[in-house]
């Protein structure tokens, strides 16, 4: 396994003479892969950013991510453009553990700011963040319950690598929360016939970037009273079930199944011949069960449980037809649903870490 880039690598790469450097994509829809990213661009996006929450010379940036992705590498490009203090720490699921300094901005996978909540000095340390931006996995409605009432400035973003981290934010917390991105100032917005979301960003890239996001765009008003577009999220145009001319989206179900399901899960899908594709539920097994009988194996008392809750609380169509417990749900390096694995998974589930229910065909 390849070693994280450290500082001083990326600091030695980005001081070269250069025009670009190596990037690594998180692998969420696929295996990832390296591209080449201006450096001029990221110092565009950098600007931006630091326009956006105001942030000024001298003011505390914390970088707690792995340096092979674009936002940990972005948030060093912020504070070399803007002369901000860049407190480092290394990447870990407890980013806030050994820093005793205050932090005006902080960027963090949704993971890392759920462990930090767990342990109540660093939550006290979380909420006395000025900006804390959230990225690069969804945010589910229980965490930003326990955001929403935060002194300060959070945020969720939008973006990918493609787009040099994130081109919009919408606020997770107090009177100015939304389920709707603003774009960042530069940025235009639109769909197109699919109902995707299309960014138009100039400064950053060639030509405008059609994404799988499906998106409902609406004309708002900012605090200055200026005219601008903002989006909403529906879900990803491929991750979209089509079971028996029934279309799902995996995103909504999930958030359906939120109050039923205390585990770590995830929809996904499963070819059929009489349906098409089927609806399939992993859930994260929970202890050991090694000396269970066959039949314990194949219809787990668990899984039975869960698909009598779900059929009395989702539509009919909606339903899972096969239920799946595996060892851990599996996620990429940066914290995302791999669903591109998931799908796999689903699609063999006598593999050793799979314990298999399905649903009869009715």
């Amino acid at each position: 396994m390849d070693e994280k880039m450290t500082y001083q690598e990326f600091i030695s790469e980005w001081n070269n003479n250069a025009q670009t450097i190596h990037v690594q994509t998180s692998g969420s829809t696929g295996a990832p892969k390296k591209m080449n990213v201006r450096k001029d661009r990221m110092i565009e996006s950098a600007k931006m950013t630091c326009d956006f929450l105001g942030l000024q010379q001298g003011d505390t940036a914390l970088l707690c991510m792995n340096l092979d992705y674009i936002g940990a590498k972005m948030m060093v490009v912020r504070s070399l453009v803007r002369q901000l203090r860049l407190i480092q720490v290394a990447p870990s699921g407890h980013p806030l553990a050994t820093v005793d300094v205050p932090i005006t901005f902080a960027a963090m996978v949704p993971l890392q700011v759920f462990n930090s909540l767990q342990v109540p000095e660093e939550r006290e340390k979380l909420r006395q963040i000025k900006h804390l931006i959230i990225g690069g996995g969804a945010i589910d409605d229980v965490l930003a319950a326990q955001l929403h009432d935060f002194p300060h400035a959070v945020w969720s973003t939008y973006g990918m690598t493609e787009t040099l981290s994130h081109i919009a934010l919408r606020r997770l917390n107090g009177c100015e929360s939304s389920s709707w991105y603003t774009p960042l100032q530069g940025i235009k917005v639109s769909t197109n016939a699919d109902d995707c979301l299309v960014i138009d960003a100039p400064k950053l890239c060639d030509t405008p970037i059609v994404t799988n996001d499906m998106a409902e765009i609406r004309s708002t008003s900012t605090s200055e009273g200026q005219n601008t577009l903002a989006f909403r999220i529906i879900g990803r145009r491929d991750n979209v079930i089509n079971s028996g001319g029934v279309k799902i989206q995996m995103e909504e179900l999930e958030r359906l199944m939120r109050p039923f399901l205390t585990m770590p899960y995830m929809v996904t899908k499963r070819k059929s011949e009489k349906f098409g594709e089927i609806v399939v539920l992993m859930v994260e097994r929970e202890g050991d069960d090694e000396g269970a009988t066959v039949e314990e194996k194949s219809e787990l008392p668990m899984l039975r449980a869960i698909h009598k809750l779900l059929h009395r609380a989702l539509p009919r169509y909606w339903e899972p037809r096969l239920y799946l417990s595996v060892d851990r749900i599996p996620m990429t390096e940066t914290g995302k649903p791999n669903r591109a694995l998931a799908q796999q998974m689903a699609e063999k589930p006598d593999l050793p870490c799979s314990r298999v229910f399905a649903v009869d065909d009715e």
